[in-house]
C-alpha cells in the first residue's frame, strides 16, 4: 500500500466516526448529565488522617533496664511490621466497636438517599438484654415521631407501625428496648422516619478493619500514617482515635501484667528467705548464749578470712540452686496458662524462653476476649504453650544437676579450707559460720526488696507504645469521593466511546458494500463509474430534463466515465462499443433504475438512446415509463404490445415493430420493453436473434441500454454476456455483501465477462462519495435536527 492510499485510507476511516459527530455530541452530554446526577445524589466521603509514633523498647535507656538483670523484657525489639499487625489486629477493633457502640445505627430515611445519623441521634435506644446478645445480634426497626410523646414502630417499612409511648419497654426478637427522645423539642420531629440497625459486632470489626489503612511514613521509619475514609469524618475521627487508645492501652495493661507476676513471684522470694533469715538469727543468738561468747570473732577471725572467698562462692550457688528450685516448683504448681515471672537463673535460654511464655500468654489472653478456647488459633497457641513448659521443666532439671554438682563440689572445696583451721575454737568457727550466713541471707533479702520497688515503681508510670504525633483529624475538606473532575472526565470518555464501540464494532461486522470508496477497495483494477445517492419516498424515480438534483449530477458522472471507458476501448469504431448491459448480483440491487435513468441521462445530450428490457423474467420497466409525464410516440399498428419476447418467438416481427419511441420529462427516448413472460427464457435468450438484434441497434443509436436478469439468480446474462461492450454490475449499498462482488470479478477473470464496471446505488448522502455529499448546491437535501 502506498503513502497516498494510506493517508486515503485514514481518512476514511477518520470520516467514518465523523460523519457521526451528533452521536458522539448527544452521547457525551448525556454521559455528563448522567456524571451530575450520580454526583449529586452521591453522598461525598472525606479521608481522616492520623499519625503515631511507635516507640521501640530497648535494653537500656528507659525504665525496663532496671530489670536487665532479672531478664524481664530481655528479647529483641518488636519490629515496626510487627505492631502494625498489633494495632489493626480483630481484637482491637471488636473493643472499639464496643466502647463506640458502633453497631447499633441510626439512619434517617430521604425520599432519594438516607444517611446515618451519627451525631446528635435524635433517639437513644437502651436493650435490657445481656451485652453478648446485642453484641450478635443482627436486628432492625423502623420508627416515625408522631407527637411529643409517642412514636410510630414498625419492623418492616412498609407495614402499618404501632404507636408507643417513649420509655415504654418494646419486646423484641432480642430482648426488650426502651426507646427515649434525645432531642429537646421532638415535634419538630414529627414525620420523620428513621431506621435503627444492629450488626453483629465482629462484622462492624471486619468493615472498619478493612477500611482503616495503616502504612508505614517512609522507609526505616518508626511514624505511622493511620487512614479511613468515610461518609460522616466525625465517625472515621472517633474510630482512629479510638483504635489508638485501645491499642495503647492493651500495652500498658499487658506491661502491667507481667510487672504484677514478677512482683508476686519476688514477694514469694522474700517470705522464704525472711523466714531463713530468722533462723540463722535465732542459731547465732543461741550460740552465744550457750557459749558465753562475745561475738567479735577475733580468736577465729584469722581462719575465717581464708575461707571467707569459698564460703562467699558456696552460698551463692546455693541461693542460684534454691531460685532454681523456686522457679521449677513454680512452673510444676501452674495447672493454667498465665504471665510466668522472669528471673535470672543463669541462663539465657530460660530467659528467652519465658519472655516468649508471656507473649504467646498475652496473645491468649488478647483472643480469648472475642472468641473461646476452642477456637484453632487458642488451641496452637496452647500446644506451644504446653511445649514452651516442657522445654523449661527440661532445662530447669539439667540446671538443678549442675548447681548442685556445684554445691557439692565448692562445700568439698570450704571442707578442706576448714580442716587448716580446726585448730581453732569450734565454737567461733561455728559462729562465723553463722555469721556469713546470716549476711550472706540479708544481702539476698535487700536485694529483692529494692528489685520490688523497683518493679512497682517502673510499671506504674509505664509509658505506652506510640505517641500520638497527630490525632484524627479530615486530611482536606474536599471530598475524595466523588471527585468530580475524574468522574466528568470518566462519564465524558465512556461517553465518546459508546457510540465510537458501536460504530467501530459495526464497522467490523459489517460485510456490506456502503459507498464508492468500500467498492474500490474489493475492485482493484476494475473501474467503479459512480454512485447514486439514496432517494426519499417523496422523491422522483425518473430525473427530468435540465435536472439539478444529487441524482442527476451523480448520474453525469457516471455518464462521463462510461464515455471514457467507450472512447478508449475503440476509439475508431465507436458504434460497435456502445451495448452496455446493466446487470447485479440479486433483485432489488437497483438495475432498472440505474438502466432508466443512465439512458434518460444520455437522451439529454440529444443522443439517440435505446433501452432494452432483457430481463424477461422480471420485467420493471413498465413501473418506470408509465403516467402523466410518459409520452408514447409513433406507436405502431400492428403487434403494439410487442416486445423482446415476441420478438424472440415470431420471426414475422421486425426490430422496428417492438421499439417504443418515448417522451419522458421533454427527453426522447427509445424503449424496447421485455414482453411478456415465456416458459422457457433461458433457451429463448438463446437464440441467434438475440445478436441480430444487438448488432443491427448498435449501429442505430448512439447508446444501446440493456436491463438484464440478476446473474446470480439465473443464467440469463450469462448466456448473452458475449454480446455486450460493458457490463455495468449495479451494487447496493448496505444491502450487497462483499462476496457478491467477488462473484463477477471471477467471472472475469474466467473470461466469461467482458468491459465490467460497477455502479454503487442508494447511498446514504453522510457516505456518497469520499467526503460525503457532492457539494454542487443543487438539490440539496436538509434534514430534521433529530436525524443523525
Amino acid at each position: 500500500m502506498t503513502f497516498s492510499e494510506k493517508k486515503e485510507d485514514l481518512k476514511s476511516i477518520i470520516y467514518t466516526y465523523i460523519k457521526h459527530w451528533k452521536w458522539f455530541v448527544l452521547c457525551g452530554l448525556l454521559a455528563i448529565v448522567i456524571a451530575y446526577v450520580n454526583i449529586r445524589y452521591t453522598t461525598p466521603e472525606y479521608e481522616v488522617k492520623s499519625q503515631i509514633q511507635i516507640v521501640q523498647e530497648k535494653n537500656a535507656g528507659s525504665e525496663v533496664s532496671l530489670f536487665q538483670d532479672l531478664g524481664v523484657f530481655g528479647g529483641s525489639s518488636k519490629q515496626v511490621e510487627d505492631e502494625i499487625e498489633i494495632l489493626s489486629s480483630r481484637s482491637n477493633f471488636i473493643e472499639v466497636v464496643k466502647e463506640l457502640n458502633a453497631n447499633i445505627q441510626v439512619i434517617a430515611l430521604g425520599n432519594i438517599i438516607n444517611s446515618e445519623v451519627y451525631t446528635n441521634q435524635p433517639i437513644k435506644v437502651n436493650f435490657i438484654a445481656a451485652d453478648s446478645t446485642v453484641y450478635n445480634a443482627n436486628y432492625s426497626f423502623f420508627i416515625e415521631f408522631s407527637s411529643a410523646n409517642t412514636f410510630g414502630f414498625a419492623v418492616n417499612e412498609n407495614e402499618p407501625s404501632k404507636i408507643y409511648s417513649f420509655g415504654n419497654g418494646i419486646k423484641t426478637p432480642i430482648g426488650d428496648m426502651v426507646i427515649t427522645p434525645n432531642v429537646k423539642d421532638p415535634k419538630s420531629l414529627m414525620g420523620k422516619k428513621y431506621k435503627v440497625s444492629l450488626s453483629p459486632v465482629e462484622r462492624v470489626a471486619r468493615s472498619f478493619k478493612s477500611a482503616v489503612k495503616i502504612s508505614v511514613s517512609a522507609e526505616f521509619s518508626n511514624i505511622l500514617d493511620v487512614s479511613m475514609t468515610s461518609t460522616i469524618p466525625q465517625k472515621a475521627k472517633d474510630i482512629i482515635d479510638k483504635l489508638i487508645e485501645v491499642y495503647n492501652r492493651n500495652a500498658i495493661e499487658e506491661k502491667k501484667r507481667i510487672a504484677d507476676t514478677t512482683s508476686e513471684f519476688i514477694n514469694n522470694r522474700i517470705q522464704l528467705i525472711s523466714g531463713t533469715l530468722t533462723d540463722v538469727d535465732k542459731d547465732a543468738q543461741e550460740l552465744l548464749t550457750e557459749k558465753g561468747m562475745t561475738g567479735s570473732g577475733l580468736e577465729v577471725g584469722a581462719a575465717v578470712q581464708v575461707s571467707a572467698g569459698s564460703r562467699q562462692n558456696l552460698e551463692n550457688a546455693r541461693v542460684q540452686l534454691q531460685m532454681v528450685s523456686g522457679l521449677k516448683d513454680y512452673i510444676e504448681g501452674e495447672t493454667g496458662y498465665d504471665e510466668m515471672p522472669v528471673v535470672d537463673v543463669g541462663s539465657g535460654a530460660l530467659s528467652q524462653a519465658t519472655v516468649q511464655y508471656n507473649a504467646l500468654v498475652a496473645e491468649r489472653k488478647r483472643l480469648l476476649q472475642s472468641s473461646n478456647e476452642q477456637n484453632p488459633m487458642i488451641v496452637n497457641l496452647d500446644k506451644q504453650l504446653d511445649g514452651i513448659k516442657t522445654t523449661m521443666r527440661s532445662s530447669l532439671n539439667s540446671l538443678e544437676r549442675n548447681v548442685g554438682m556445684n554445691v557439692s563440689t565448692l562445700q568439698s572445696q570450704l571442707g578442706r579450707i576448714q580442716g587448716t583451721i580446726y585448730s581453732a575454737p569450734e565454737n567461733q568457727r561455728e559462729l562465723r559460720n553463722i555469721t556469713r550466713k546470716q549476711e550472706t541471707t540479708e544481702s539476698l533479702y535487700l536485694y529483692l526488696l529494692q528489685k520490688r520497688e523497683e518493679s512497682q515503681i517502673a510499671f506504674a508510670s509505664a509509658s505506652p507504645k506510640s505517641n500520638v504525633i497527630d490525632r484524627a483529624y479530615v486530611s482536606s475538606p474536599t471530598p475524595v469521593k466523588p471527585k468530580k473532575a475524574i468522574t466528568y472526565l470518566a462519564a465524558l470518555m465512556l461517553g465518546l466511546l459508546l457510540p465510537f464501540g458501536v460504530i467501530y464494532g459495526k464497522d467490523q461486522l459489517d460485510t456490506k458494500i456502503q459507498n464508492k470508496h468500500s467498492l474500490e477497495k474489493y475492485t482493484k483494477d476494475i473501474p467503479v463509474l459512480g454512485e447514486l445517492p439514496r432517494l426519499d419516498k417523496k422523491d422522483s424515480k425518473i430525473i427530468i430534463n435540465d435536472d439539478r438534483s444529487v441524482l442527476a449530477e451523480a448520474l453525469r458522472i457516471i455518464r462521463a466515465n462510461l464515455d471514457f471507458l467507450i472512447k478508449t476501448k475503440h476509439a475508431s469504431d465507436r458504434n460497435k462499443n456502445n451495448v452496455v448491459y446493466v446487470t447485479s448480483s440479486t433483485p432489488g440491487e437497483g438495475k432498472t433504475f440505474v438502466s432508466s435513468n443512465l439512458s434518460m441521462i444520455l437522451a439529454s445530450t440529444e443522443k439517440k438512446v435505446l433501452l432494452v428490457g432483457a430481463d424477461i423474467r422480471n420485467p420493471k420497466l413498465y413501473s418506470f415509463f408509465s403516467g402523466d409525464s410518459v409520452d408514447k410516440l409513433k406507436t405502431p399498428s400492428r403487434n403494439k404490445d410487442a416486445g423482446l419476447t415476441e420478438f424472440l418467438l415470431d420471426d414475422s416481427i421486425q426490430v422496428k415493430d417492438i421499439i417504443r419511441p418515448m417522451l419522458v420529462h421533454h427527453n426522447t427516448i427509445d424503449v424496447i420493453y421485455s414482453g411478456k413472460i415465456p416458459p422457457n427464457p433461458a433457451e429463448l435468450l438463446m437464440s441467434s436473434k438475440i445478436e441480430d438484434l444487438l448488432e443491427e441497434v448498435s449501429g442505430l443509436y448512439d447508446y444501446v441500454i440493456v436491463d438484464t436478469a440478476p446473474m446470480m439468480v439465473v443464467s440469463d446474462t450469462l448466456l448473452i454476456a458475449p454480446y455486450a461492450n460493458h457490463i455495468i454490475y449495479v451494487t447496493r449499498a448496505g444491502v450487497t455483501d462483499e462476496s457478491a462482488v467477488k462473484f463477477p470479478m471471477n467471472l472475469r477473470e474466467e473470461g466469461k465477462l467482458k468491459g465490467v464496471s460497477f455502479v454503487v446505488n442508494d447511498v446514504s448522502l453522510d457516505s456518497l462519495g469520499y467526503g460525503g455529499k457532492y457539494g454542487y448546491g443543487y438539490g440539496k437535501n436538509s434534514k430534521k435536527w433529530w436525524k443523525f
